[in-house]
């Protein structure tokens, strides 16, 4: 493995719906931003596999489908929020715009409403992870 390929960021993207993680992907795009290089996307179609992703320690943002049945991405942040001790960034994307203050109470970072805007998720992504960045001070 490279020493970029190391260092890409990992983006869980979970819906049990495989056209709504590919459209996440799709809008996001492999680079959210030029100042964070290039991600890598791990899916996820069961509520067991976030788990499972999300306690290695291994994934630097998650996306969750607020739409996702049986558990939704909604439900499932809050859980996270509160079972996983410095759990990593969360945005729960969202089929109506009035959802969006359930995606807040759902402690999630970011909200993004469907049909997804490229520009916007890629930019509330980047966001995200920016933030995430700031308490390690490089130089």
């Amino acid at each position: 493995m490279t020493e970029q390929a190391a260092q890409a960021l990992r983006i869980l993207v979970f819906s049990h719906r495989p056209e709504v993680r590919e459209s996440i992907v799709n809008a996001i795009g492999r680079r959210p931003a030029p100042d964070l290089g290039k991600v890598r996307y791990v899916e996820a179609s069961a509520v067991a596999d976030v788990l499972v992703e999300m306690d290695s320690g291994e994934i630097d943002l998650a996306i969750l489908d607020g739409e996702a049945q049986p558990t939704g991405g909604i439900g499932l942040c809050r859980q996270l929020k509160h079972e996983i001790d410095d759990c990593p960034p969360i945005v729960v994307a969202v089929r109506r715009r009035d959802d969006r203050w359930l995606a807040t109470w759902s402690q999630a970072d970011a909200v993004l409403v469907h049909p997804l805007d490229p520009l916007a998720a890629a930019e509330t992504v980047a966001e995200v992870l920016r933030a995430q960045r700031l308490p390690v001070v490089q130089g």
